[in-house]
């Protein structure tokens, strides 16, 4: 039988990692995510799993890699500068491609910037924040049923394609309280790395299978030999300027994800069949934002609702399919316009797209998001 739960969001992230099979867990404190690690550094040591507090979010993030390497389902988590601090390491991660989960408790910033206070300001950090080419998952709870399900996804995914995957929770979304239905063990879907299957003398590192792009990985300690490293390397592993190799390398590390965007995408819609304006919202405003909706729609105005899951690959085909007999588009978020720029590249001119920021550390009310749609209407 499922069990039910009222649990904090944070609660969930970290329960939910332990469902997924993590079983290390590397971070230091910080606010809106302290609640994660506290967590952890209790109910991991029940399953046989390792807690560590490092001394900064540096050494946090590099000794999961560490572990992920080592064969531990891994996981750290973070807000703000924190999240800053991580991102060399995150771009390691990428092109060594170790699967780890980074949960990012969003909070407004620059700088230290409004610790204990929400914002949505971290959108295209999440996507970009680490130099160079590579494709980024990231995935937005709106409830704290979905911290627990979509921490569970997130290790799936990083497991499946070898790389870091980030779950983007906010301030609102990690402290609220919601009862949880978890699933009997045996009906969560859980992923595991692909292994190698030659043997130790025939195993080429990061040699990838064709059906999917993605090399088999052996943990340190399996017999199997691999080297580690974050400058462009061969196959075997071993650092290269060879040109071919480099351009090959790369783009691969782009194409393992982009051709499964179809498996990866995730997003909800309501009332779009016959919407002429559609709201896209995502974390916690997804919640005031269907609220107005609502309210909208009582009142007579065809307003729709989209909110991508899945902020990034964004949902883009997902949401073209929507836009016959959409006049107007609205994305009301908790930062200056950062995912609105995404909404108009995939609208691509087909309806007009309206955004509305907020950064004073409050969330929209429902009133002000109708407010929005009234004017544009």
């Amino acid at each position: 039988m499922p069990e039910i739960r009222f649990w904090q969001g944070n609660t969930a992230v970290a329960m939910g990692a332990i469902a997924a099979g993590c079983r290390f867990f590397g971070g230091y404190p910080i606010t809106p995510s302290s609640e994660i690690a506290e967590i952890m550094a209790v109910e991991l040591p029940k399953v046989g799993g390792k807690f560590i507090q490092m001394e900064d979010e540096i050494g946090s993030i590099a000794a999961v890699i560490g572990a992920s390497i080592a064969g531990y389902k891994a996981m750290t988590a973070t807000s703000g500068p924190g999240f800053s601090l991580k991102q060399e390491n995150i771009g390691f991660a990428y092109m060594t491609e170790v699967p780890i989960v980074v949960v990012n408790v969003m909070r407004g910033g620059p700088s230290t910037g409004l610790p204990t206070k929400v914002s949505q300001q971290d959108v295209m950090q999440a996507r970009w924040g680490t130099h160079g080419d590579h494709e980024t998952i990231a995935l937005a709870p709106a409830s704290v049923q979905e911290c627990y399900e979509l921490t569970i996804e997130s290790f799936n995914l990083s497991e499946r394609f070898r790389q870091p995957v980030i779950l983007l929770s906010d301030e609102v979304v990690g402290h609220m309280r919601e009862k949880v239905v978890i699933p009997e063990g045996e009906s969560i879907p859980i992923v595991n790395r692909k292994k190698p299957k030659v043997k130790p003398e025939d195993y080429i590192p990061y040699k990838p299978d064709p059906e999917d792009d993605i090399p088999p990985m052996a943990s340190f300690g399996d017999g199997y030999r691999w080297h580690v490293t974050g400058l462009t390397h061969n196959e075997w592993g071993f650092p290269t300027n060879d040109p071919d190799v480099t351009e090959s390398k790369i783009w691969r590390l782009v194409r393992k994800v982009d051709r499964f965007k179809g498996e990866i995408v995730k997003c909800d819609t309501y009332e779009t069949q016959d919407a002429d304006m559609i709201v896209v919202a995502y974390g916690s405003v997804s919640r005031t934002a269907l609220s107005a909706v609502r309210e909208a729609r009582s009142k007579g105005l065809k307003v729709g609702f989209f909110r991508p899951i899945t902020l990034w690959p964004f949902p883009v085909d997902e949401l073209q399919v929507l836009l016959d007999g959409v006049k107007a588009v609205l994305v009301p978020e908790l930062n200056c316009g950062q995912m609105v720029l995404e909404v108009q590249r995939a609208v691509e001119g087909r309806a007009k797209v309206f955004g509305k920021g907020l950064v004073n550390g409050d969330l929209f009310r429902p009133s002000e998001i109708f407010e929005f749609i009234k004017e544009v209407a």
